[in-house]
């Protein structure tokens, strides 16, 4: 039977929790164990699919074509191995359930109430994972703070398992702030006190407490936080800001956390954890032989989390290149035909990103014709590709009104148009084309040589597609439809030869690039910004020498 961890937080959200559990996650797996890590989310939605990108960051898309809580993606970048639907839970989808099963008679008359049904309900999608032998240890985060009325029954689930399990199958580990306050120079634990007080009058007594702070603790700090916390001194994790989060294992490590969980759960410390090849993504990162700079073009560039897995791309594929990425956000909404040449001048390359809805369509299209007439690196992602077909059929085979029926639904050219099976569908929840498809590459192509391969399987989110009425019309006019699904014949790439490059695809590249594995297309993406860059370079050079000999 799988060992159990469950991680909490306190004080205030947006600590880490995800980070913090996927580093432990990761220590553990250096060291030979299987682990896998879920989420439980308070809020009653039944999963993150319909949520603005501003309420609640990205939505991240596993295999199976769940809709997902955005911590999955640490989950997945740092430990190598996909997630599922069984990997997040929210409270819509407990209470759901819950319903479900009583208007079906399966409580037989009872009285359906938050403890039992809710919390027996919590207690066994907790227990799902660890049930089958394919994990050592699941490590359980669980979604808000300690204190908040949407918590609770899972604090009671956990308090119940922490009963029914014993000592030596689950833990509990607490993250809270230990926040810095300037004027009186000094770290102050107070917060945490009653956070872990809070935590200890539900039932629920922390193992571990892992403390994020700006400025370093001393030991005398640790001492205090476990003597009024009830736990051991070298319980008291200590998580200072570092500049990336992928040194937080490292981190961890150096504070033994992991060492100190295993002992707890009663497990062999035997080796230290092999992490070669974290080790050397790290130094790759932290010390690039040159630098590029992409225009990230979005609705919601305001917010960093909505564009999460693109952003992590981009630090895989800059390392692998040993090349630093400086992401430049653009508001598509901003972007004219008068101020284009200006706002992209200084770009190395251009991502136009997923997103749904007309606002700013037109600056991508426009933003997209500069990159395809300047020859600046262009990667277009789902409706990224989707405003590249466009911006093709208007501008190079004049069809000025050709557009997505997304946006207008009576184009005369629809060359973006609803697939056919989303046509009868009315329910927004998780009735989008989700999940790994498989993706057949015209030999010879350029996305071929990307791969390496024919046949490849990416993930996809999306109701629109590009209209195969019209592939002739481009493929003539020199756009190269460079992929397809073999079973729907759904366009999934196109590219144009004759560009350094020009890219779009319909799935998410950026959902299955990990530490280990970068994306493959953006790690010739940033490949081409970067001999970009150096041709541009090259030429201020040339001209500057030009200039000296002038001179002399």
């Amino acid at each position: 039977m799988a060992k159990y961890i469950f991680v909490t937080g306190g004080v205030t959200s947006s600590l880490g929790k995800g980070i913090i559990a996927a580093s432990l996650a990761k220590l553990l797996q250096a060291r030979g164990l299987r682990v896998t890590i879920q989420k439980f989310d308070p809020y009653i939605n039944v999963d993150p699919g319909t949520l603005n990108p501003y309420e609640h960051g990205e939505c991240y898309v596993t295999e199976d074509g769940a809709e997902t809580d955005l911590d999955l993606g640490h989950y997945e970048r740092f430990l190598n191995t996909p997630t599922s639907q069984a990997n997040n839970v929210t409270t819509g989808r407990i209470y759901q359930t819950v319903i479900n099963k009583e208007r079906e008679g399966a409580y037989l008359g009872k009285t359906v109430q938050v403890i039992p049904h809710i919390t027996d309900e919590i207690k066994r999608r907790i227990l799902l994972l660890g049930k089958d032998g394919r994990y050592d240890i699941v490590i359980t985060e669980l979604g808000g703070t300690v204190g908040d009325i949407e918590s609770l029954p899972y604090i009671e689930a956990v308090r119940q398992l922490q009963w029914e399990l014993g000592e030596e199958d689950c833990l509990v580990v607490h993250l809270t702030l230990i926040p810095y306050l300037r004027a009186a120079k000094e770290l102050k634990t107070k917060p945490t006190q009653h956070s872990v007080r809070l935590l200890s009058e539900n039932g629920v007594h922390p193992d571990i407490i892992v403390c994020r702070t700006e400025e370093p603790m001393y030991r005398d700090l640790k001492k205090k936080i476990a003597l009024f916390c009830n736990v051991q001194v070298d319980a008291v994790i200590e998580a200072n800001d570092v500049g990336t989060i992928y040194e937080v294992p490292l981190e961890m490590m150096r504070e033994k956390l992991d060492v100190i969980c295993l002992r707890k759960l009663n497990l062999p410390v035997e080796k230290e954890p092999e992490l070669v090849k974290w080790r050397e993504f790290l130094d790759k990162l932290k010390y690039p032989k040159s630098k590029v700079t992409i225009g990230l073009i979005g609705k919601y560039v305001e917010l960093q989390d909505a564009y999460k897995s693109i952003l992590e791309s981009f630090i895989h594929a800059g390392a692998l290149n040993e090349c630093k990425v400086v992401v430049q956000n653009l508001h598509s909404e901003h972007i004219t035909p008068e101020n284009v040449c200006d706002k992209l001048k200084n770009l190395d390359g251009l991502l136009v990103a997923p997103g749904f809805g007309h606002r700013g369509i037109e600056g991508k299209i426009t933003a997209i014709r500069y990159a395809r007439e300047n020859n600046l690196p262009f990667f277009g992602i789902c409706l990224g590709m989707q405003m590249a077909v466009v911006e093709y059929a208007r501008n190079v085979m004049n069809w000025k009104d050709a557009h997505s029926t997304e946006m207008n639904p009576e184009t005369a050219h629809p060359v973006i148009g609803l697939m056919e099976e989303q046509k009868k569908i009315t329910a927004k929840g998780g009735t989008m084309r989700l999940g790994a498809y498989t993706c057949e590459l015209k030999p010879g192509s350029r996305a071929a040589q990307i791969y390496g391969s024919t046949l490849i399987s990416e993930r996809h989110r999306h109701r629109y597609e590009f209209n195969n009425e019209y592939q002739a019309d481009f493929e003539n006019a020199g756009l190269v439809t460079s992929g397809r699904n073999p079973e729907s014949t759904l366009v999934e790439m196109i590219e144009l030869p004759e560009h350094p490059f020009f890219v779009g695809c319909q799935f998410h590249p950026e959902l299955k690039s990990t530490v280990e594995r970068p994306a493959p297309l953006f790690v010739h993406f940033i490949a081409a910004a970067k001999q970009y860059a150096e041709g541009k370079n090259g030429k201020v050079k040339t001209a500057e020498e030009k200039k000296i000999v002038h001179h002399d």
